[in-house]
């Protein structure tokens, strides 16, 4: 049986690991082509160690071993035109594109808005937000050309539907995708391409389970672990657990890329374990 994307490509921003590692291997399970980039570094005012070569090659391998094509380059979101490189070369390779995930994120050291660094604050704000539309920016005209219609799916969170505390930077940056989620999907209605945002809670990805996120959520201890951040983790969600798996982000993803979401549009979506209404 053929899969839900076959014959369609996509596009993944953030993809050596993490989440973007596994919404390249779902959507590849399903038949699609996969164009991807990462910067594969260490980013200032970033909690977690940056994505690496050999991330980025266990992504391909992965990819690869569904007998499915990946173009992966290292590019910065920050940088439209490195950006615009990759798509370009990308659809060159592929001829077309179809599906964007807009993944590519970084979860910046906790600090009250007061006393943040003004760097923290544009460097989360310029990679959550601004990387966001550079990618989405890229990939239009190549969806339009197609005349097939098409999906893009911008990654927030959680915190952008409610606030959090010490992350102020990471909360506007999110609440800004939905922003822009729902201005793309106007514009982009016409052409028949969806646009819609999905919301995690706390997802188990080296960019969580790390010493700066179980500062941020217990800074009630002195050194915190993984075992008392989940206490913390699980008082957010209305399910009794304290995170999801980037599995549970992918099956969403795919979900919005495929036609099973074929007149869902302007939509934000969470993967919460009911967060959002708590």
């Amino acid at each position: 049986m053929p899969g839900k994307l076959e014959g369609k490509v996509a596009l993944i921003s953030g993809a050596a690991r993490g989440q973007g590692r596994s919404h390249a291997v779902r959507l590849a399970q399903e038949g699609a082509d996969i164009i991807a980039f990462d910067i594969l570094e260490k980013l200032d005012f970033s909690v977690a160690e940056g994505a690496t070569e050999a991330d980025r090659d266990e992504t391909i391998r992965q990819v690869e071993a569904l007998d499915r094509r990946i173009h992966f380059e290292q590019a910065d979101v920050r940088d439209y035109d490195a950006v615009k490189r990759v798509v370009d070369a990308g659809v060159m390779e592929f001829g077309r594109l179809d599906i964007v995930s807009a993944n590519a994120g970084i979860n910046p050291e906790p600090a009250t808005a007061e006393d943040m660094p003004d760097a923290s604050f544009r460097t989360t704000v310029d990679i959550n937000l601004v990387g966001v539309w550079h990618t989405a920016k890229a990939a239009i005209p190549h969806i339009k050309a197609g005349g097939r219609g098409g999906s893009i799916i911008l990654t927030s969170s959680d915190a952008g539907l409610f606030a959090m505390a010490n992350i102020g930077g990471y909360v506007s940056a999110k609440h800004g995708v939905v922003g822009l989620m729902r201005t793309l999907a106007l514009e982009l209605g016409p052409d028949m391409i969806r646009v819609n945002s999905i919301h995690p809670t706390v997802v188990n990805t080296p960019m969580v389970m790390n010493e700066g996120t179980y500062r941020l959520f217990r800074p009630d201890v002195e050194n915190p672990t993984q075992e008392d951040m989940a206490v913390a983790a699980q008082a957010i969600n209305v399910l009794p657990i304290p995170w999801v798996e980037a599995i549970d982000i992918s099956n969403a993803v795919l979900f919005l890329a495929s036609d099973d979401a074929r007149y869902i549009t302007g939509v934000p979506l969470p993967v919460d374990a009911g967060a959002a209404v708590k």
